[in-house]
């Protein structure tokens, strides 16, 4: 039994140490060790001629080199997303390029950035595999910060106005305001978000570590090119091991990462009275029983959370919302708009330069795959609502639930859908309609779990006095859905939509164009025109197809989903 710590030791600065110490110093120790070992693989001269292994003894090595790659692009991500919503939601000027920005970004698939950011880091590093890696990691990067920024940004401009007032009264410092409120109203949608993140990272793994770029392949070792290799080789032995070592990662990580960061962030909820029904975690307990932990929490993050919380002084009407008008402000903005207008003039007299050498027919096989594609999406979101907006509501207002399916969950949206992609098209073929319905599942995979994962943090931000109330007033099930349930979960819903839509096409360049033990199945889309000049070299067709599909995303975005956003932001908002 634990013993607690005294105040007595708490002066002194004596540790009580427990088996719970003693086993955290060698976890710790364990994981620097392996990260450091497992780091020397990154530096050195690149094989152009490496061949993924697929016998079993390399799959720990493997699963390491992946995990760091997963690790570096998630924090990038998340540091990315903080700054980049917190900058559009602070700055009106910045916002109305940003966010239009944002959905240009989230639009370009990974494939279509693939070739001037492979070609790119390796003449910045010729001959060396850390460009290899560098463009792995931003590539990984590009599947994992997107929505991270859209729920940031959603959760800003959803605090109550209400605590807004009072961060003003107490005249708190931009710096004080964004610790103290604004970075926990999206606690619970940044937790929930990364669990996302992480399994859209996982799900382009294989695209991302086994490259083909005209007639150069690009191939690095990693758990990713580990399962592209066994499912293209029909190697189904290796295949099921590098499937069952996945999954045993993803609940590991659930169980040590991902539950106890749920489970902490509970305390962000918007509440007046104590929820009953609260989620838990078995290793956050652990951490918080540790005499360690409970002396760095007393002796240095509580002083430094006092520190940064504290008003620089206690006069009510004392101005601390920032000036944005202020003259470095605008020079600050001038500056960004400037350099970005010489970026985009400069990109599209390139761009330009590059399309002229395409003809009528490659332009008339953009629009066709675009219309094609165009169907797949909306008939992959509309399935995709009709099952997850009642499963995230029963995950998310059921702790106990929460905690039996979220792994559940989470493996199935992490296992990368390439690599089961064999022996779904081999059922599909035998029922009948191939890679036409195939697709679509496929595309599922890429569109469902950003909704899910969404309507999750949405239906456990609820408040639960609200839930109260519905009872006290004996509302019916048809009655709490209309006036509790969906409103609350309405702008959590559209930001999941608005990530699934870009989700969607972006997963149209592994559904549209599959290579299955050296054959190619492909179906009319602008994901396998993209998948096809990336493989062939045509990179004119490459970024014809790919602005088409940007164009597409943003319009959409701009014209249905953002005033949807808007009335999520203006008629939904949580009040206190």
């Amino acid at each position: 039994m634990t013993r607690p710590l005294t105040p007595e030791n708490q002066v002194s600065g004596r540790l009580n140490w427990t088996w719970q110490d003693i086993l955290l110093v060698f976890a710790i120790i364990t994981l620097i060790f392996a990260i450091v070992r497992t780091a020397t693989n990154f530096t050195g001269a690149y094989n152009s001629t490496f061949q993924v292994d697929t016998s079993l003894s390399v799959l720990p090595s493997y699963t390491l080199q992946t995990l760091i790659r997963m690790v570096i692009a998630y924090f990038c991500s998340l540091v990315f997303s903080l700054v980049y919503a917190y900058s559009s939601y602070r700055y009106k000027s910045a916002a109305k390029i940003l966010i239009p920005l944002l959905d240009v970004l989230q639009s370009i698939p990974v494939l279509s950035i693939a070739p001037g950011v492979v070609l790119g880091l390796i003449a910045l590093f010729p001959g060396q595999r850390i460009g290899i890696e560098l463009a792995a990691i931003l590539m990984i990067f590009t599947g994992m910060a997107w929505n991270l920024v859209f729920s940031f940004y959603q959760s800003l401009r959803g605090i109550p106005s209400e605590l807004k007032e009072a961060a003003r009264v107490y005249g708190l410092s931009g710096w004080q305001r964004f610790w103290t409120l604004e970075l926990p109203s999206g606690a619970i949608g940044l937790v929930w978000n990364s669990v996302m993140s992480v399994a859209g990272g996982w799900f382009f793994l294989i695209a991302i570590e086994s490259l083909t770029l005209g007639d150069k392949n690009f191939r690095l070792p990693g758990l990713g090119a580990y399962l592209g290799a066994a499912a293209d080789k029909g190697n189904f032995v290796a295949l099921t091991w590098g499937l069952i070592v996945l999954i045993g990662v993803i609940i590991a990580t659930d169980y040590f990462i991902w539950r106890p960061l749920i489970t902490w962030a509970e305390k962000f909820k918007y509440e007046t009275v104590e929820s009953e029904n609260v989620p838990t975690s078995a290793v956050l307990d652990f951490i918080r029983r540790s005499p360690t932990f409970r002396v760095i929490t007393q002796r240095v993050w509580k002083p430094l959370s006092a520190t940064l919380s504290r008003p620089k002084h206690n006069q009510p009407d004392a101005p601390a919302t920032p000036n944005y008008n202020s003259s470095l402000g605008v020079w600050v903005n001038w500056l960004f708009v400037s350099g970005l207008g010489f970026i985009v003039l400069w990109g599209t007299w390139e761009a330009a330069m590059m399309l002229k050498d395409l003809n009528f027919s490659d332009w008339l096989s953009v629009i066709s795959g675009a219309i094609w594609t165009s169907i797949r999406v909306f008939i992959a979101l509309v399935l995709s609502l009709l099952w997850t907006i009642p499963v995230g509501v029963t995950i998310g207002r059921n702790p106990k639930l929460a905690q039996l399916l979220q792994p559940i969950v989470q493996i199935a949206a992490s296992v990368p859908a390439t690599a089961l992609f064999p022996v779904l098209l081999l059922f599909l073929i035998r029922i009948g309609g191939g890679l036409k319905i195939g697709s679509v599942a496929l595309m599922m995979l890429g569109t469902m779990w950003y909704i899910l994962f969404n309507v999750i943090a949405g239906a456990q931000a609820i408040p639960s006095e609200l839930f109260e109330a519905a009872t006290v007033y004996k509302l019916k099930t048809i009655q709490r859905w209309q006036t509790v349930i969906l409103p609350g979960i309405f702008p959590y819903l559209v930001t999941g939509i608005i990530t699934a839509v870009g989700g969607a096409w972006n997963a149209s360049i592994v559904s549209e164009y599959v290579q299955f033990q050296g054959q190619t199945i492909t179906t009319p889309g602008l994901g396998s025109i993209i998948s096809q000049a990336s493989a062939t070299g045509k990179y004119p067709l490459l970024l014809a197809a790919t602005a088409v599909m940007s164009i597409l995303v943003v319009l959409t975005n701009r014209l249905v989903w953002r005033p949807l956003y808007c009335l999520a932001q203006e008629k939904y908002q949580l009040l206190v």
